[in-house]
């Protein structure tokens, strides 16, 4: 992997951190996107208020892609909370720790705010107990919660909205914090190009206990999204991209057309200022002229450590 020549030392700038953690995820994001499957899914009806739109997606742009966020963007919920209840039912951890892993994601949602030294022990904890395990093990056990727990929790609203570039004959993408490997088993199941997601560094198929960069949030979803659109010669003026969190503002603003998906607060603010479009779907309610999403980035990376106990206590 060409990014991984540019790492540096631990005191490295977080601008380059999330450069590296970028440009890695467009890489793997590329690479994934040609085995993903191409299955078509039915368009569902998004609720409307009667107000006329222009019509978008413009049919027949291929210079146009979509960037959807995951967490309550697409999916209700946290999809590294969903994969942990997967790995406790197999018996990979404890209740008490599932219990505690719940209660973190809870507070991040309640506070609203991101804790750096909560992150940080989040993102050690993980990457030392996925040290050792193969990716294709993450893959596999990634297969089978999608099915259990994932599948019944895509927002119908905001899959019509992906399948709408997708009839329009646009590439669409998942850019979320959470694993690139579980990002990348959610896009394909929903029929979408492919994902950009953390990536942790992997030599012969097994985790080496580092990141490749930073986890993919906030600016660094932003990097990723810029590297992706430069390899593949889109014009951010004409894409799209989907959020629910005021943490992806970066990516949004990167684009000709931003859309807040179940906003929170900060970004339903923000959006209104700055007239872009509103979708919310938690309660079927579609804004008339301007559009905010809402975020879980930061819940997916401090999320990572529940699937990183599972695997670490299934290795003892």
């Amino acid at each position: 992997m060409a990014a991984l020549r540019w790492l540096t030392p631990r005191r490295r700038s977080a601008t380059a951190r999330s450069v590296l953690a970028g440009e890695a995820s467009a890489e793997a994001a590329r690479k994934s996107a040609e085995a993903a499957e191409t299955a078509g899914t039915s368009q569902e009806t998004t609720p409307g208020s009667g107000v006329a739109e222009p019509e978008f997606p413009v049919h027949g742009d291929d210079r146009a892609a979509a960037f959807f966020d995951l967490d309550n963007t697409v999916m209700q919920g946290a999809a590294i909370f969903h994969f942990g209840r997967g790995l406790h039912k197999r018996k990979f951890f404890e209740t008490r720790d599932l219990a505690r892993f719940a209660w973190q994601q809870a507070w991040f949602r309640l506070a609203g705010f991101e804790d750096p030294e909560h992150m940080q022990d989040a993102r050690d904890s993980a990457l030392s107990i996925v040290k050792g395990h193969r990716v294709s093990e993450l893959k596999s056990i990634g297969e089978e919660i999608y099915d259990e727990y994932m599948a019944e929790r895509i927002w119908p609203g905001t899959r019509a909205l992906a399948q709408a570039h997708l009839d329009a004959g646009q590439k669409v993408w998942l850019v979320t914090a959470a694993p690139v490997e579980i990002a990348q088993v959610i896009a394909r199941r929903l029929g979408l190009t492919g994902a950009l997601g953390t990536v942790a560094e992997s030599i012969g198929g097994v985790y080496t206990g580092k990141l490749v960069g930073e986890p993919l949030h906030g600016p660094a979803k932003a990097e990723a999204v810029r590297a992706l659109a430069t390899a593949e010669a889109l014009d951010l003026s004409r894409c799209a991209a989907y959020s629910d969190s005021h943490n992806d503002i970066p990516m949004l603003s990167l684009v000709g057309h931003p859309y807040a998906i179940n906003p929170d607060s900060k970004l339903r603010k923000h959006a209104r200022e700055l007239e872009w479009r509103l979708r919310d779907y938690r309660t079927g309610r579609k804004a008339a002229k301007v559009g905010i999403p809402a975020a879980a980035g930061v819940g997916a990376v401090a999320g990572g450590t529940a699937a990183a106990i599972a695997l670490h206590r299934r290795r003892r």
